[in-house]
C-alpha cells in the first residue's frame, strides 16, 4: 500500500499567499522572510508569475487591480520604516477630496533609491502613536493626517473629512471633538 506524501507548497504559491494581504506586491525581504531564495523571484519574473517593479519590488500579474495599489506600491518602493503621510492618508481614504499628484511617504531614514515623481518623501520621526496600519498599508493616523493638513487643505473640505472619519470609524468620538475644536467648529 503506497502512502501519499503531502504535497508540499510551491515558491509561487508561498509568495501568492503573502501578495494577497499586499495588494499584490512582494519584496525580496518577504521571499527571505518565507524561506525563498532570492535568486528564485527574477526566475519567476521571467515565467510571467509577477512583473518586476523596481528593485526588491514585484507584483503579480494576475492579482486584481484596486485604487489602493498605488498607495501601498509607493511605501514598499521607498522601504522599510515607510508610511503614507498627510494628504496621501486622507486620498487612499477619499476623504477631503484630496487627489495629490504626489503620494507623500514619511520615512525617518535615509532613502538613497531613486523613486518615480509620483512619490514624495517627507522624513519625519513620528511618535508610534502617530502610526498605524490600514487595510496592510502602514500610514500615520487619520487624526494626525488630518492635523498635518491644515496648512493646504481647504478648512471646509477637512470639516467634511472629519465628520466623514467618524462616520468612517476612522475617529473616536473624543477625536472627532478635539478636531472639531481645533478647527473653530463647535463638536
Amino acid at each position: 500500500m503506497a502512502v501519499d506524501s503531502p504535497r508540499s507548497e510551491t515558491y509561487r504559491e508561498r509568495l501568492w499567499d503573502l501578495a494577497l494581504g499586499q495588494y499584490g506586491y512582494v519584496t525580496t525581504s518577504d521571499a527571505a522572510h518565507l524561506g525563498v531564495p532570492p535568486g528564485e523571484l527574477p526566475k519567476l519574473a521571467e515565467h510571467g508569475s509577477f512583473s518586476h517593479v523596481a528593485y526588491g519590488l514585484y507584483r503579480f500579474d494576475s492579482m486584481p487591480s484596486t485604487a489602493r495599489d498605488q498607495f501601498a506600491e509607493a511605501v514598499l518602493r521607498v522601504g522599510t520604516r515607510a508610511h503614507l503621510t498627510g494628504d496621501a492618508v486622507l486620498a487612499f481614504h477619499e476623504l477631503a477630496l484630496v487627489n495629490p499628484r504626489r503620494i507623500r511617504v514619511g520615512t525617518d531614514r535615509r532613502v538613497r533609491t531613486h523613486l518615480p515623481p509620483w512619490i514624495e518623501v517627507v522624513n519625519e520621526r513620528l511618535q508610534d502613536d502617530d502610526l498605524t496600519v490600514y487595510d496592510g498599508v502602514p500610514s500615520t493616523t487619520v487624526v494626525r493626517a488630518l492635523n498635518d493638513c491644515r496648512a493646504y487643505v481647504m478648512a471646509d473640505r477637512l470639516n467634511d473629512a472629519i465628520a466623514d472619519a467618524l462616520r468612517l470609524g476612522l475617529l473616536t468620538t473624543s477625536e472627532h471633538r478635539l478636531l472639531r475644536r481645533k478647527a473653530g467648529v463647535e463638536a
